[in-house]
């Protein structure tokens, strides 16, 4: 089998490695997953956010933090409200396939 990308730099790789594994990362948490996962359907307030998944403060400001901080979601402010929405592209794409891997058919195994 031959490599996907042969001609590419082993600095690219390496510098991609870094930036994919701090996206892995930070996904790598349940809430800020199950967070991602909502968010990737749509944008919605803090306390829809709060109500529909079950993460309450602290907890939820916490891990959106976390998620604000690493430019994976912004913000909007519409009069009291605070609306969170998905902001990286990347992130979207690795949650598009771990939907497909894990929520698609949750009942079917992977096969190797």
């Amino acid at each position: 089998m031959n490599p996907p990308h042969p001609d590419i730099d082993l600095g690219i790789m390496q510098a991609a490695a870094t930036e994919a594994c701090a996206l892995l990362k930070v996904l790598a948490n349940p809430d800020r997953l199950l967070l991602m996962c909502r968010l990737s359907q749509g944008e919605l307030p803090v306390g829809e956010l709060e109500e529909q998944l079950g993460i309450r403060q602290p907890t939820l400001s916490q891990q959106l933090g976390v998620l604000r901080e690493n430019g994976l979601v912004a913000t909007r402010r519409d009069g009291k409200n605070i609306y969170y929405a998905v902001a990286s592209a990347r992130a979207l794409a690795v949650m598009s396939v771990l939907y497909e891997q894990f929520c698609a058919n949750p009942d079917q195994e992977p096969t190797c």
